[in-house]
């Protein structure tokens, strides 16, 4: 299956890859990293990477890439599998601070949990200064609460690195919670590309329903509050009173249901 993409990325942002299996995603970060053949144009802040068959080989495009299965040197310890990128013991405490490992420096990747080794391959993969960090579904082998603290650390080391990140994912709540933009593949061909609240929001109509979600955000609108919730694999908004907004916190878990067809929240006990 072609691709047949033609986009153009600010630097400093976060970029969400989304779509179904088979669109391309992973395909077009593999392009970009270097590690696919392909024909096109590829240019980063002047410097061309791709041009048609002419393409700059992986080393020269100062990407960090975070794979799925975290791709780790098992006889080098935390810090010295970063050390392995880079001999910068200061980026590495850095890195390590951000996301809790320091206690963890001198410890080999078999006696860490699949969450650490993950935090630690995005600390190798950011150990180089990235121009583009690349990311493909790394959190997706994680657990709820692991994953939820992960995207946190990558949101903190986006706003400290100011890295241009492109990340495949197919979770809703987490584009959510990192991305500014979000590019929707289909077959190879981008079929809708914009703010995520807008490409993914779907509004539930005045069906009687009753589902479990979680608060991504309440947000004040002149004199009412609007939840954004996620359930499933689609986000809804509910408008909220003042005393309701005031009850609720954004991560909560809450049941969403009807009265009267208007949209209910109350909490999960």
């Amino acid at each position: 299956m072609p691709l047949d993409i033609n986009i153009e990325i600010k630097k400093g942002d976060f970029l969400a890859l989304s779509g179904l299996s088979g669109s391309g995603k992973t395909t077009l970060l593999r392009i970009l990293a270097g590690l696919e053949e392909a024909k096109g144009f590829i240019s980063v802040e002047n410097k061309t990477w791709l041009d048609n068959n002419n393409a700059l080989s992986i080393q020269k495009r100062q990407i960090g890439f975070v794979f799925q299965d975290y791709a780790l040197f098992d006889n080098m310890s935390v810090e010295q599998n970063l050390l392995y990128v880079k001999k910068d013991k200061t980026l590495v405490k850095k890195l390590l601070d951000i996301t809790e490992l320091t206690q963890l420096a001198k410890r080999l990747p078999k006696t860490l949990s699949g969450g650490q080794k993950q935090r630690v391959s995005l600390c190798r993969a950011m150990m180089n200064n990235p121009k583009i960090l690349l990311m493909d579904e790394p959190l997706s082998a994680l657990d709820p609460s692991m994953r939820i603290k992960l995207q946190n650390e990558i949101l903190t080391l986006h706003k400290e690195f100011k890295t241009t990140t492109i990340m495949v994912s197919h979770e809703p709540s987490e584009i959510y919670r990192l991305a500014n933009r979000v590019i929707v593949l289909n077959q190879g061909k981008i079929i809708n590309d914009g703010n995520p609240k807008d490409i993914l929001l779907k509004t539930t109509g005045s069906q009687k329903f009753s589902f479990e979600g979680e608060i991504l955000d309440i947000v004040k609108t002149d004199v009412i509050y609007i939840a954004i919730i996620s359930i499933g694999q689609q986000l809804v908004e509910v408008v909220l009173c003042e005393d309701e907004a005031n009850n609720f916190q954004i991560g909560e878990k809450i049941r969403v249901g009807t009265k009267a067809f208007a949209p209910t929240l109350s909490k999960i006990t």
